[in-house]
């Protein structure tokens, strides 16, 4: 596959990811709130409505922002890529070199979610914790698949960006 290919790929399925999987997930969360807040007004409906409710608001504002830039982010970077490869490379690659950074991080917050809601649901007694705890294992798992995805599209897209840095002489520091 070509560079360009390739940084179609990319920018596909960060769309993709972006409108049909992140702002579909935030209007479910939304949904699943108004849901328990009709089917019962106590604390465990609260607990479980608060925690879904805010996080699907931000899938949703995150999904459509990504979705609705990334035309205009992949126009940029092609006209980038005909005028002059290098200094699109020099510009590309450490933004993508800190999105992989944060990888270990997202994942260690992701499961920090799952391991907290599970102990909310299954340490605690009150009923506050029993709906938020599965909210908090809802949203972690969510975040898993959300940037599991990611991830791998960002993989390949950098060693891409890497053989351009390479190909064009392009000298970087090393990745951290």
């Amino acid at each position: 596959m070509s560079f360009h290919e390739i940084m179609l790929e990319y920018f596909r399925g960060e769309r993709v990811g972006a409108l049909l999987y992140a702002l579909p997930a935030g209007l479910l969360f939304v949904g699943l709130a108004v849901t328990a807040l009709k089917a019962e007004r106590g604390a465990f409906a609260w607990g479980l409505a608060i925690p879904t409710a805010l996080v699907g608001v931000l899938l949703v504002g995150v999904g459509a922002t990504i979705g609705l830039r990334t035309p205009g982010q992949v126009a940029a970077l092609e006209r980038a890529y005909a005028e002059d490869p290098a200094a699109m490379v020099a510009e590309e690659l450490p933004r993508m070199r800190k999105v992989n950074a944060n990888w270990p991080r997202l994942v260690g917050v992701w499961a920090g979610f799952v391991v907290i809601g599970l102990g909310l649901r299954f340490g605690a007694r009150a009923d506050w914790a029993h709906g938020v705890g599965p909210a908090l294992v809802l949203i972690g798992a969510c975040g898993l698949l959300i940037d599991g995805f990611a991830e791998r599209r960002a993989i390949p897209y950098t060693a891409a960006l890497e053989a351009l840095a390479a190909e064009q002489g392009v000298a970087l520091d090393p990745p951290a």
